[in-house]
Order: C-alpha cells, then structure tokens, then sequence
C-alpha cells in the first residue's frame, strides 16, 4: 500500500450507533475550515446505506460544508436498506468491492493535508461478510477516535470497543462525548464522567459536544477549546 507520507488520516467511530460521529467529523471539518485554512481538509465516508429512508452522511457533508470534493470522492458506495452494508447489498444484489473505494483514497490522500475518514458504525460493524470497520483501520494503518453518546450504560460500550482496538493493534488517539439529547453537566459526570474514562481507560477523553444543532461556526469555536494535538502526534 503506498500512500502519500504528507496527509494525515484520521478514524472518526462510533461506541454506538447514532449522529455522534457525523456531527464530530462535521465538527473538526468546520474548526480546520476556520482556524486552520492554509490546511486542506477532505472527509471521507467509504459507505453508507438507508439512503433510501434518510439522507446519507456523505449527502449531509456535502449539504453542509463548503467541501472542494464531489459526493462520490465523499462517499464513494451508497446503500438503500437502514442494515450492515453486506445485507444492504445482498437485498440489491450487489458485491461489495473496497478496491474503488481504497483508490478513492489513494487520491483523497495525494490532494489533502488532513483526511477525516468517518466509520461505519463501530468498530466491531461489518463492511463485508468478512471485514469490520477495524480490519479497514488496521489495513489502513488508520488512527482512530471513539465517539461515545453521553448515557446510562455508556461506559462498559466504551471499555469494549477500546478493548477491541487494542486486540488490533490500533493507535487511539482519544475519546469524544456527545450529548445527543439534552445532558445536564450532573448527568454527564454519572453517566461518562471524563476524568473516570480517562483514568480507567488510559484514553484521553477530548472534549464534550453539548445538545444541539449549532452552526459551523459555533462548532469550530466549541472544539477550538479541546487538545486536537492529541489527534495528530
């Protein structure tokens, strides 16, 4: 595999299912976007499926950011079923291929500084009836950052899924809470107490993404405030 040594990619995954990652990526997108602009920054979501009930996340990037890539080289395979993208495809009879989206990439790689790479739901998600999203990290060689929803039972999500990338090998560089409903600063410190996590898991907890749809603006300022050197050492 060889790639371009000037990009830095990221993986963006989920503890759990949900809008975490999405809104995350869409998060560090728009803090490069205003603070960092000498850099280019691209988004890449390898796939995607229940387009056919909801707009898909590479649609949503694309709606939302000033982004200089088509929806392709965003998203390059999309899925209409809400399921695991094998299922998805078998339903439309179609194979899932990753060399096309290994070569959208490749390109993505020799074009940007930065690379934000969203995953398919976590770590443990299959992407085919062989390979999850952590055998995609693993070939990649990608980092990697847990977005973990602030709840009840939130914190034994978060030991698994650290557990499993440390069972492959992969470098975390830090963990993201994400108040996906409203979360009283009480509830966060019971539910995901960050100094806890930090402490128990020997990961960095990053910052808090508080109850909302804020603008672009207002996310770049909130994650201007957390250690994002942590992501890129």
């Amino acid at each position: 595999m060889n790639i371009s040594q000037h990009c830095q990619s990221l993986l963006i995954t989920g503890v759990d299912t949900g809008v975490g990652k999405t809104m995350i990526t869409r998060a560090l997108w728009s803090y490069a976007h205003r603070y960092r602009p000498q850099e280019r920054w691209g988004i890449l979501k390898p796939m995607q499926s229940g387009t056919a009930v909801e707009i898909g996340d590479g649609d949503y990037y694309c709606q939302t950011l000033p982004l200089e890539q088509t929806p392709r080289e965003v998203c390059p395979l999309s899925f209409g079923a809400p399921l695991a993208p094998p299922i998805a495809a078998q339903l439309e009879n179609r194979r899932i291929d990753l060399a096309p989206i290994w070569q959208t990439y490749q390109q993505l790689q020799e074009r940007f500084d930065y690379l934000l790479v969203e995953g398919i739901g976590g770590l443990g998600s299959p992407i085919t009836w062989e390979w999850t999203v952590a055998d995609l990290a693993a070939a990649w060689k990608l980092p990697i950052v847990l977005v973990a929803t602030v709840r009840l039972g939130a914190i034994a999500q978060i030991v698994a899924n650290i557990a499993l990338a440390r069972q492959y090998q992969l470098a975390i560089r830090g963990l993201i809470l994400n108040c996906v409903t409203p979360c009283s600063d009480a509830e966060i410190e019971q539910w995901t107490p960050p100094d806890f996590l930090s402490h128990f898991t020997q990961v960095p907890v990053l910052g808090v993404l508080p109850y909302g749809q804020p603008s672009n603006e207002h996310l770049a300022e909130v994650v201007a405030e957390w250690p994002l050197h942590l992501l890129w050492r």
